[in-house]
Formats: structure tokens, C-alpha cells, sequence
């Protein structure tokens, strides 16, 4: 698998790696796969389909500086920061489940090895003790398939519960507490850095590296630009006044 990086180490909005995937995607037809990592300022990304106003909560993500993101993927609303990383696939494969099955067991093998009891679900999900730590999300592309995750090393678990709205039926009587008792992060089970974590990861699954050009950086830039129009992010419906 080819480890793919830019031109220059440079903190982007959510958006731009977004652009990034799909740009990979379209324009980069190698017989390998693709695979990047990438960590945000604190973001929500909501899946295709869903309702904004349902799923994000706006207000707090305004007052602490928190933005917001629509992906072309389906799935659920997720919360990222710079604690915590997201991983992207990129694959030729037109298989759904085939493309997620290769993708979970790549991730779940290599939390093995640092020697965490990794498993998968049927929900796409990978845990560790029985905890969530990585949901995944698909988006399919003629000829191509993208899955982009979270892995969750640590993280501002306020944010990361408040930020978000859940439905009403994933929370019982003891509210985020229980919700909390799902999500596990990496740093309660390994004394490695996140640093480090990236390291092995790339040493782990990829054996090439593809640096793009600054040509390359621009064309995503262009995509990127559908990502940060109102009438994606918000849906025509829910636009703000």
C-alpha cells in the first residue's frame, strides 16, 4: 500500500482532506492502494444524509470555535481534534463489503500488534475490550471506493459529546456517562504517543510513499470548494440567514 503525503507539512480544514480522498480518488489511478492519516483543529463532520439540525449542535460548535463539515460518505456525525486521527483507504475496488472487511482487518491486525485486543463489528466499528475506538464510514466512486475513519487516541471528550446531538435512543438513564463507557481511546491501553502511533501505523501497512505536488494541492483545492458551499454543508433547507 502506498503512504501518500503533501508537499508541505501543513495543518488544513477538514474539508481539504476531504478533497484530498476524493481527488486521490479520481485522478491517481495506481494498482496500489492508497492510504494517508490527518488530524484537525476541533471539527464535526455529519454524514450525506443527515439533517444538520438533528445532528450537530451548532450553537456549541459557534461558541467554542468548533466547525462543522458535511462528507459525501453516509454514517454518523463524529467529532474530531488534534488528539485524535483520521484515516483514509483508498481502494479500485467496486465492493462494499469486500473494501470494508480488507480496510477493518488491516486496522484491527495492526492495534494487534501493538498488542491490543482489536475486533471489528458488523457496524463497520473496531474496538478494543469491547470499546469503541474507530468508526468508519464508505464512499464509493466509479472504479473506486474510499473509507475514512476515525481513531480515537485521545481526545476533549466534552467537546466530543456536545458537540454532536445523539439520538434520543442512544442514551439511557445515565446519559453521556454511558455513552462515554462505549468509546475507548488508545491512550488507556498503550503508552505509546500519538507520534509514535503514526509512525508504526505507516511502517505497519504501507511499503511506498507518494509525495503529490504542489500542481496536485491546487486541483484538491478546486474539489475542496463544493465541501465549503452552504448548500452542501447546510442543505438548502436549513441554510442560515
Amino acid at each position: 500500500m502506498i503512504f501518500v503525503t503533501l508537499p508541505v507539512e501543513k495543518q488544513h480544514r477538514l474539508s481539504f482532506y476531504l478533497a484530498m480522498e476524493e481527488f486521490l480518488a479520481r485522478q491517481k489511478n495506481n494498482e496500489d492502494d492508497l492510504f494517508f492519516m490527518w488530524q484537525v483543529t476541533p471539527s464535526v463532520i455529519f454524514g450525506r444524509n443527515q439533517d444538520i439540525l438533528c445532528e450537530v449542535n451548532i450553537d456549541y460548535c459557534r461558541e467554542h470555535d468548533i466547525q462543522f463539515f458535511r462528507r459525501k460518505s453516509g454514517g454518523g456525525c463524529v467529532y474530531a481534534d488534534m488528539s485524535n486521527l483520521m484515516m483514509s483507504f483508498i481502494t479500485r475496488s467496486d465492493e462494499v463489503v469486500k473494501t470494508f472487511n480488507h480496510y477493518l482487518s488491516m486496522v484491527s491486525s495492526m492495534l494487534r500488534d501493538i498488542g491490543l485486543q482489536a475486533t471489528t463489528t458488523t457496524n463497520n466499528d473496531v474496538l478494543v475490550d469491547g470499546r469503541k475506538v474507530s468508526g468508519n464510514a464508505f464512499y464509493h466512486i466509479p472504479g473506486h471506493s474510499i473509507v475514512h475513519g476515525t481513531m480515537l487516541f485521545d481526545t476533549d471528550m466534552q467537546h466530543m459529546l456536545t458537540a454532536i446531538t445523539p439520538k434520543k435512543a442512544k442514551l439511557d438513564k445515565h446519559g453521556v456517562e454511558s455513552v462515554r463507557q462505549r468509546i475507548a481511546l488508545l491512550k488507556e491501553y498503550t503508552n505509546i504517543s500519538i507520534e509514535e502511533f503514526k509512525h508504526f501505523a505507516v511502517k505497519r501497512l504501507c511499503d511506498k510513499e507518494l509525495k503529490l505536488s504542489d500542481e496536485d494541492v491546487e486541483a484538491i483545492r478546486i474539489i475542496e470548494k463544493e465541501y465549503l458551499n452552504p448548500n452542501f454543508i447546510y442543505g438548502k433547507e436549513n441554510l442560515p440567514l
